[in-house]
């Protein structure tokens, strides 16, 4: 799973022109640009050149499961968990990096002599903006790399030898909310500050307006991202979350506890892309619903092994239930419904860490436009779903961010200003069906657990 580190910069700039020319509105008049990002995709590339040494290596790809398997053998685990928060797991930056420094044509001996640079998405974007002046992130998506020890503020030196990885790649670590620089050298843009920096789950929470501890979200992506602010505590896990930085506002840092899915609309994407039984993803929902229940068929989306809580590399994707009276919407009912069950094992593990019960769930992205998705999730939580007018928290977190940096916000805006404006959806299915349910979904992810490792 790659990227083009170029074209990502170039599409951004492309949209942020596309959008003044359309608003019709000058460089001049723009209070500030806020950067929201996938975290944990790596890319390193030439402090002289500004040239990547190869294509960004994405969040999902799982390149090096094997040698995050050896650090767990050689009992690393402990350590990097208390320090970052973080379970070892390819999904991160680190062993990325690693991966990197030893395939990339003579990256290894350019990096020990200072001449390489890594960052995750945000970094990139900046280094490239400000023409290679201000190479930085901040303690969100820092916290992502499983390099960054999340209670010191710092990159861990020691992790930093666990993965051999120079000290001198790593980009300046700063607040999410505060003016960077400004852009340079990107004609249309010249001079805009820059404000905002957070990771877009960390974004879509503050997005969500979920600044108090406890308040939880859930974004419905290409894959699934629970968190819950934890407010000033970073509260460790034991139910295989990770415990990551929020946000960090001025000297104040904030936590949150996460759960990730790997698979979520993808799984839509997938029928559509691999069996065409959609033409767009908005088909589904009909699709889904032509039918009155999913006929006895779970689907386990593990395409790419299995996230929160589970953390098996080696799972691989399932269909169970089958009957020659299945059809097509009962797989893209069963389908469907695997977005939801994997939601709701994300939030039982975050309920049995913090001990308090979840009251609602807060949901953004692509996926929670979807009425019978919704209406099933709050129904297997138990918990009502609200949806908020404006489902791309991700970016409205980021203008947040950024509006706060420059002063024009001094705060995030508060709950009531815009609960009018949300759908409410509450449980309406019997917690007996909904346990029955959920039971034969456990029996169906165990059975799809280690295919890969079997061989």
């Amino acid at each position: 799973m790659e990227h083009n580190p170029e074209q990502i910069v170039a599409s951004q700039i492309a949209v942020a022109l596309e959008v003044l020319d359309q608003s019709q509105v000058r460089p001049a008049d723009v209070a500030a640009i806020g950067i929201a990002n996938q975290r944990e995709t790596t890319i390193v590339w030439d402090r002289d050149t500004g040239q990547p040494v190869c294509n960004a290596i994405v969040w999902q790809d799982r390149r090096t499961a094997d040698f995050c398997e050896r650090l767990r053998s050689e009992g690393h685990a402990g350590l990097i968990q208390q320090r970052t928060g973080l379970l070892i797991d390819s999904y991160f930056s680190a062993s990325k990096i690693s991966w990197i420094l030893e395939n990339a044509p003579n990256a290894r001996r350019r990096a020990e002599e200072g001449k390489l640079a890594f960052g995750t998405v945000d970094s990139w974007l900046v280094w490239k903006l400000t023409g290679g002046r201000l190479h930085a992130t901040d303690a969100s998506n820092a916290s992502r790399t499983m390099l960054f020890n999340i209670h010191s503020g710092a990159w861990d030196e020691e992790l930093l030898r666990l993965f051999s990885v120079p000290a001198s790649m790593m980009p300046q670590v700063r607040s999410s909310s505060e003016i960077y620089g400004r852009v340079s050298g990107v004609q249309g843009l010249e001079g805009i500050a820059i404000a905002g920096i957070a990771g877009d789950q960390q974004a879509a929470l503050f997005g969500q307006r979920c600044v108090r501890p406890g308040l939880t979200k859930n974004t419905y992506g290409t894959g699934c991202f629970m968190l819950q602010n934890t407010g000033t505590r970073a509260v460790p896990s034991s139910n295989r979350l990770v415990t990551t930085v929020a946000w960090k506002m001025g000297d104040r840092t904030e936590y949150a506890l996460e759960g990730s899915v790997f698979v979520g609309g993808a799984v839509v994407q997938w029928l559509r892309d691999g069996l065409g039984l959609i033409r767009n993803s908005a088909e589904v929902e009909a699709l889904a619903t032509s039918v009155d229940d999913n006929g006895g068929v779970y689907f386990v989306p593990a395409f790419v092994g299995l996230g929160a809580p589970h953390w098996d590399s080696y799972a691989r994707g399932s269909i169970f239930g089958l009957t020659r009276g299945s059809t097509a919407g009962h797989l893209a009912r069963a389908a469907v419904e695997s977005i939801a069950y994997q939601v709701a094992d994300l939030l039982d593990a975050m309920q049995r860490d913090t001990g308090n019960p979840v009251e609602e769930l807060r949901v953004d992205g692509g996926a929670a436009a979807n009425d019978g998705l919704m209406q099933f999730q709050a129904d297997v939580l138990g918990v009502p779903v609200v949806r908020p007018e404006v489902t791309e928290t991700t970016a409205l977190g980021a203008a947040y961010l950024a509006g706060i940096g420059v002063g024009l916000l001094r705060a995030c805006p508060d709950d009531d200003a815009v609960r009018a404006r949300e759908r409410r959806f509450e449980p309406r299915m019997p917690r007996s069906q909904a346990a029955s349910l959920r039971q034969r979904w456990s029996e169906a992810v165990a059975r799809s657990k280690g295919w890969e490792g079997s061989r």
